[in-house]
């Protein structure tokens, strides 16, 4: 008997893997992922697919980070394709210039949020952290974003993160207090990197 829990629609999988639903589809188009139909035609995805599929992708362990990581980018580059964020002022300030750096930074500060729960997340490895908060301050303070401003596009971003360890919290088998203790690694390295803006704005 098909557990009918463990199946997802399409919008669902494409969230849990931070892709465009139509990114999906076409995965699932070539077989890449496998897939079911519903009585009226809808696709469903099964749970563990997806995980496995996401971990495929992965290069580096643990394999739940990596996909976690990967979502978050995914949701990044989601909001600024479908020009989501037109209309938040903060970025509408931003140049272009600014634009791409912003996007070399998140890169860089994924990677580096990576590295920092490979190594046990260490408060000495935090200073990666640092340096990425003030590289960020920097870049807005020169497009004359307030600091109010410069934080609420950095907590717009941090979020991406925190959805995606609460997104996969629901589908990869980890205990609570696992899925807690990530978060609060992610938290101590974003919120590093938030105390470092204000810093510097403040220094200014």
């Amino acid at each position: 008997m098909t557990n009918e829990s463990e199946w997802v629609s399409l919008q669902q999988a494409a969230q849990l893997l931070g892709v465009h639903p139509a990114t999906v589809r076409a995965w699932a188009d070539r077989g890449d992922i496998p897939s079911r139909r519903t009585p009226g035609g809808h696709r469903r995805f099964r749970k563990a697919d997806l995980v496995t599929y996401a971990e495929s992708q992965g290069e580096l362990q643990p394999v739940e980070v990596q996909i976690i990581l990967q979502n978050a980018l995914g949701q990044a580059r989601m909001q600024v394709g479908e020009g989501t964020l037109q209309g938040e002022s903060w970025y509408t300030r931003m140049s272009e210039a600014s634009r791409d750096h912003m996007r070399q930074l998140g890169r860089r500060t994924l990677d580096g949020l990576r590295l920092y729960l490979a190594s046990g997340a260490p408060d000495r490895q935090l200073a990666p952290a640092i340096k990425l908060g003030a590289d960020y301050a920097r870049t807005l303070r020169g497009d004359g974003l307030t600091l109010p401003q410069a934080t609420r596009g950095f907590l717009y971003f941090g979020d991406f993160v925190t959805n995606a360890v609460l997104t996969w919290s629901e589908v990869t088998p980890r205990s609570a207090s696992d899925w807690l203790h990530l978060l609060r690694q992610v938290n101590t390295y974003m919120n590093a990197m938030l105390l470092s803006i204000i810093e510097y704005y403040e220094e200014e």
